[in-house]
């Protein structure tokens, strides 16, 4: 069983880093060391709006030293002359910045696990992190599950329904064509060992998003973890300390804008599971589909394979580098770009779904939904109701990712229909 390490950066948590303290103390699996890094940019001292925030990291610094005292590393970027200074600032940073302090003290085969302060979790999930990595020694990464709290405020709870639909659908339809990239990427749901983190050079700091980057960086270099026994909880509140992700979208999304969110057509995954098939046949020409030429614009090459063909010596090898270029990141862009081109209803898209793939538990479903279903006039129960249902599948895909286990038992097939 692996030591964890604890990666956790604070910012502006100072009412939340007790219950996280609490949910840590009372973990069954002691076999792990704790990192903070409470950060901000320096200069916010000195500026009215945002000096409030550094008097709550001070706050949070006074409850980790009390509270934990020499049973934790805690980083301080947050006291006058401490915090960040120019352009090296933001989340990406402070988890960059204590993922390398682990790195750097840390055996090969430890884990780093990653945490923000808004999470809740059972008093199970270190040792279902550790077990999971000893189960599964070759895995360089860990997407764990999530499942938002509902949140007391409507106008919050409706936003995070929204949010999340959006982000299962995304992912039930990469999990239905066969994509590499399945995960949902959250900062306070994902898990390395260390191995794995030197060899991809670490995380790449960005003032958002920087999850999704290093998920993508370790998918691309092994095997990825998509299901733990345990689920991760993160709070649900809209929160602007990023510039995207759930916080601002929640923002967005209650002021009626949810045009980056949107509830792609499964059609769209269709056309890229078209293009991705043919990824055996590229090995010997390319077949120009609407993929090719979204590729062949973002590249500007004439023929986006003819690189890798070049320099693959066998198919195998030539096709995992056609995955390796048509990531995930190009995989959203594709869809936003056919999005822009062909905007349709996001009810209809995700009725159109369940209809196609789930047709006799969709209509069970349907019955006990107020109709017609919208997103903004349906009730938060028939929201609740989709989101779980939704949830529900995407667990049995990431359940069915593993390999079986003796005496494990998986579900049945997950899809009624192909496309």
């Amino acid at each position: 069983m692996p030591h964890l390490f604890v990666a956790v950066p604070l910012l502006n948590e100072n009412e939340r880093v007790g219950r996280l303290i609490s949910c840590i103390q009372n973990q069954d699996y002691k076999d792990f060391t704790l990192y903070f890094c409470v950060n901000q940019p320096d200069e916010w001292w000195h500026v009215s709006g945002k000096r409030e925030i550094c008097l709550q990291n001070k706050e949070s610094l006074d409850i980790l030293r009390k509270t934990l005292g020499s049973h934790a590393v805690i980083i301080d970027r947050s006291s006058p002359g401490l915090g960040w200074r120019g352009r090296r600032h933001g989340v990406g940073w402070a988890r960059k910045t204590v993922m390398d302090a682990i790195e750097h003290q840390a055996e090969e085969k430890d884990i780093i696990l990653s945490m923000d302060a808004d999470v809740t979790f059972s008093e199970h999930y270190f040792s279902s992190i550790a077990s999971n990595f000893s189960n599964h020694p070759e895995a360089v990464a860990l997407a764990v599950p999530y499942f938002h709290l509902p949140p007391e405020d409507p106008a919050a709870y409706r936003a995070i329904l929204r949010y999340e639909i959006y982000m299962r659908m995304y992912s039930l339809n990469l999990w239905r064509i066969g994509s590499p990239y399945t995960f949902t990427a959250l900062g306070s749901a994902m898990a390395c060992p260390v191995f794995a983190y030197r060899a991809i050079g670490g995380m790449t700091p960005k003032m958002s998003g920087e999850d999704f980057y290093f998920l993508q960086k370790l998918r691309k270099y092994g095997k990825m973890i998509f299901w733990n026994p345990e689920k991760i909880y993160p709070e649900a509140r809209f929160s602007d300390r990023v510039y995207f992700g759930t916080g601002p979208a929640m923002i967005r999304g209650n002021e009626g804008d949810w045009s980056s969110y949107p509830v792609y057509p499964y059609r769209f995954f269709d056309e890229i599971k078209t293009t991705t098939d043919l990824f055996p046949d590229f090995f010997e020409k390319t077949q120009f589909t609407g993929v090719v030429k979204f590729l062949q614009e973002q590249f500007l090459e004439e023929d986006p394979f003819q690189p890798i063909r070049r320099n693959a010596r066998e198919k195998n090898q030539f096709v995992r580098a056609c995955y390796e270029k048509f990531d995930g990141l190009r995989t959203l862009q594709y869809l936003k770009t056919r999005d822009k081109e062909e905007p349709s209803s996001w009810e209809k898209n995700l009725i159109d779904f369940l209809d196609k793939f789930f047709p006799d538990e969709w209509e069970n479903l349907r019955k006990k939904l107020s109709s017609p279903f919208d997103f903004n006039l349906s009730s938060l129960s028939n929201l609740e109701m989709i989101r779980t249902f939704l949830t529900e599948k995407e667990d049995i895909c990431q359940i069915n990712s593993l390999p079986s286990l003796p005496g494990q038992q998986l579900p049945g097939v997950l899809w009624r229909n192909e496309p």
